[in-house]
């Protein structure tokens, strides 16, 4: 005999398995046509790593590879691309001659305020449909959900993260900025 599930943890569920299906469907919605504003194809991990690294400006390669929860291979290969294209500054660090330091470049912070802006544009076309009542109450959700978001990205730290006194700038993983993380969502190639 199974189990009837009812209750506020299924309505939990039921939401996250709601907004799920939204992230999902932006994804496809974003990267289903071409934005025509860059020349460069960035992917999804490129895309993730530009976020971290604008909010952890001066954030190292080890470090990186924790947020990402990624090989640090991985994550030097997917710098040198990133670098490559001009969009991340790579510096010695003035605490260690032996670490590296990540930046975005001028060029870097363009693409992501063009991506933004077009993901956006985008977006409110497809929200001008809803009514504005509609509309006022997503807002307010969507305001909540930021902000839970927000305290969880900073209280649950990567599971391979460093100690916080690694970090030149004495930061906590995942603070500077108060820019929202990005989706990730973004056309692959190569």
């Amino acid at each position: 005999m199974g189990v009837e599930r009812s209750g506020p943890d299924q309505r939990l569920r039921d939401v996250a398995r709601a907004m799920r299906g939204v992230i999902e469907l932006l994804e496809v919605y974003w990267t289903r046509v071409p934005d025509g504003f860059s020349p460069v194809t960035v992917s999804a991990p490129q895309l993730r790593a530009m976020y971290v690294i604008e909010r952890r400006e001066g954030i190292n390669l080890r470090q990186l590879g924790a947020e990402l929860e990624a090989a640090p291979s991985s994550v030097s290969r997917l710098c040198d691309r990133l670098e490559a294209i001009g969009f991340v500054r790579r510096s010695s660090s003035t605490a260690s001659r032996r670490e590296v330091e990540l930046r975005l470049t001028a060029q870097g912070r363009v693409h992501l305020d063009r991506l933004r802006a077009r993901r956006e544009e985008r977006l409110a076309a497809v929200l001008a449909r809803a009514s504005p009542a509609s509309r006022a109450r997503l807002m307010e959700a969507v305001e909540a959900i930021r902000v839970a978001l927000t305290a969880a990205v900073r209280v649950e730290p990567p599971t391979s993260v460093a100690k916080p006194s690694d970090d030149a700038a004495g930061r906590p993983p995942g603070s500077g900025t108060q820019r929202p993380p990005g989706d990730g969502a973004e056309r692959r190639t190569g």
